[in-house]
């Protein structure tokens, strides 16, 4: 019979630097690796902000989306879980699962939370990044109080506690137990089918019959999927091509490589361009992508044509009763984030469902969809979906649209310009100037603050050649939860004109060096004008720029990245 396993407690000093960001804590791998018990003390501090009585017995759900270091960090969380006295750990098999699927997996199994092994969309292997984050019981992203409650125990941190001797295989799906010393009941590790859970839950919400019609039937469309080697791959495999029968041809990139086969795993026209490429000469009918951790989404038609986010949850709010799952819980409300377009308010409008305009990040939606106030939401940055769970998701995205062409049989072309003539168009772009000066960016945004908070500036007007904006509102913007009344201050700094126009500036907070600044333009026309969105918007861009003085204040001379 073999001993009970040793629990040691490992005295440690803390970081200043483990606050975090939007989705968690990101850094460059080398910064998990080179500094000593880095990652250990985020996870002492995550295991630590949950009370030891709510811990005790606990089940936690882990998984990642295979990124390099995603397998070294499982086995020291499973080693650490152990010796915090969580009593069952269920991970995703080989430690991969989409993000989807962890918050599917926290609400199965009425876990205490998740602990989240990604970076999102940002590059993996060696010299790539690498991201932690919490989901809480509701399967969503950590409210703000419970991350700053995980950073204020990573300031302060002395010692963790680590069962070392303790070795996991996740290659093996079934239950392992092991008996640590001390502890009156075994500890329990269940590596799970990464994909099943999910699928079940979505199988529930659409309707497969109508979609293997569509994909497999006799007047099939022919449709491209990118999973660009992040989780994805898996799922789409077994939902897309075993299930509702689409050719194996049809998914590329669906083997999960630790480095995303050197990409970066944006789901992003810059970088898709597998996809993309592959589009644009007609043979596909429907396009997607999906980036690391299988979140975000981006849908492309016939030739490449491409819906931007904003307008594609606007399409799905608009078709919204294609998905059975809606026709059975009928509609609570709809919610976009500040920046996103305001696409989604007309159909809102039009069909008297109530709208909500939240910060950016995933929690604010999670708490009205706890609240039972909101069914369908999205953001610009590529994120769509329901309340069937607390995340953003690629693959139910992708679905909704299919739901959508079996249901109309039309292009998505012409389903989104029918969209347009319905309820005219809004432009929108977003320039991204990435790894700033941090200090040049923070003295920019407290500037360009002070100058919008004058009273003088409202009503000012800005020409650029024919045109003529006159400012009606400007303000930081701050949200007030409907559910709850927490207040979110400081989440935007925006300027409205009169004919609705509007720009927004933001500090990211999902990079890992440097900041991102964030200029998001809309622009609001009920005609429709087949116009390329650059141009249209080219004149607001301008006024955003000399607002800010972006180039001068940066030294940059123009946008990293532009969607």
């Amino acid at each position: 019979m073999s001993l009970p396993l040793q629990v040691v407690t490992v005295p440690t000093a803390p970081y200043p630097d483990q606050r975090p960001g939007t989705d968690g804590l990101r850094k460059s791998v080398c910064v998990f690796q080179s500094r000593r018990n880095y990652l250990h003390n985020f996870v002492q501090s995550i295991l630590s902000s949950i009370d030891l009585r709510d811990r005790q017995g606990s089940t936690v759900v882990v998984g990642g989306d295979g990124r390099f270091f995603n397998q070294t960090a499982i086995e020291v969380i499973v080693q650490m879980a152990a010796a915090n006295g969580v009593g069952r750990l269920i991970i995703g098999h080989h430690g991969i699962m989409s993000t989807p699927a962890i918050s599917c997996v926290i609400r199965k199994y009425k876990a205490i939370g998740g602990i989240v092994l990604t970076a999102s969309h940002n590059p993996g292997g060696p010299h790539g990044d690498f991201g932690i984050k919490f989901n809480t019981a509701n399967g969503g992203p950590a409210k703000e109080a419970v991350s700053s409650k995980i950073f204020l125990i990573s300031r302060t941190i002395e010692e963790f506690a680590i069962c070392p001797g303790l070795k996991v295989d996740l290659t093996t799906l079934g239950r392992q137990t092991f008996d640590l010393e001390n502890k009156f009941k075994p500890f329990t590790v269940e590596i799970v089918d990464s994909v099943e859970s999910y699928a079940n839950l979505l199988r529930n919400i659409f309707d497969f019959a109508a979609l293997k019609e569509l994909l497999s039937g006799d007047h099939r469309i022919k449709i491209r999927l990118d999973a660009m080697h992040g989780v994805a791959g898996p799922y789409v495999r077994k939902i897309l091509c075993e299930e509702l029968g689409c050719p194996a041809n049809s998914a590329i990139n669906c083997v999960p490589m630790d480095d995303f086969g050197g990409q970066h795993p944006d789901p992003h026209p810059t970088y898709a361009t597998d996809l993309t490429d592959s589009m644009r000469d007609g043979q596909y009918d429907f396009g997607a992508a999906f980036d690391a951790d299988g979140d975000r989404n981006m849908i492309l038609g016939k030739h490449g044509f491409f819906v931007t986010p904003s307008d594609s949850v606007a399409v799905i709010a608009n078709n919204i009763f294609c998905i059975p799952y809606f026709q059975h819980t009928g509609v609570r409300g709809f919610a976009r984030s500040m920046p996103t377009s305001a696409a989604l308010d007309r159909v809102a409008k039009a069909t008297k469902i109530e709208l909500y305009e939240t910060p950016t990040g995933w929690k604010f939606f999670g708490n009205l969809m706890d609240a039972g106030m909101l069914s369908l939401c999205g953001e610009e940055s590529f994120g769509t979906g329901g309340d069937h769970i607390r995340e953003k998701d690629g693959l139910w995205a992708v679905l909704a649209w299919l739901s959508i062409l079996a249901s109309r049989r039309q292009s998505v072309e012409d389903i989104v310009k029918d969209h347009w003539l319905k309820y005219g168009r809004n432009y929108f772009t977003r320039y991204d100037y990435e790894d700033v000066d941090i200090d040049a960016a923070c003295e920019m945004m407290e500037d360009l603050e002070m100058m919008i908070a004058d009273k003088s500036f409202v009503r000012q007007r800005f020409a650029v050649e024919d045109k003529i904006y006159q400012v009606e509102k400007a303000d930081n913007f701050e949200y007030t939860d409907p559910a709850d009344s927490t207040i979110s201050r400081n989440q935007g700094l925006r300027i409205i004109f009169s004919d609705g126009s509007r720009i927004i500036y933001r500090l990211s907070g999902t990079g890992r060096s440097g900041a991102t600044v964030r200029i998001y333009i809309d622009s609001y026309e009920k005609e429709l004008i087949f116009e390329d969105t650059q141009v249209m918007l080219a004149p607001l861009a301008t006024i955003a720029v000399k607002i800010s003085q972006l180039h001068h204040r940066t030294g940059r001379s123009g946008p990293s990245l532009i969607t």
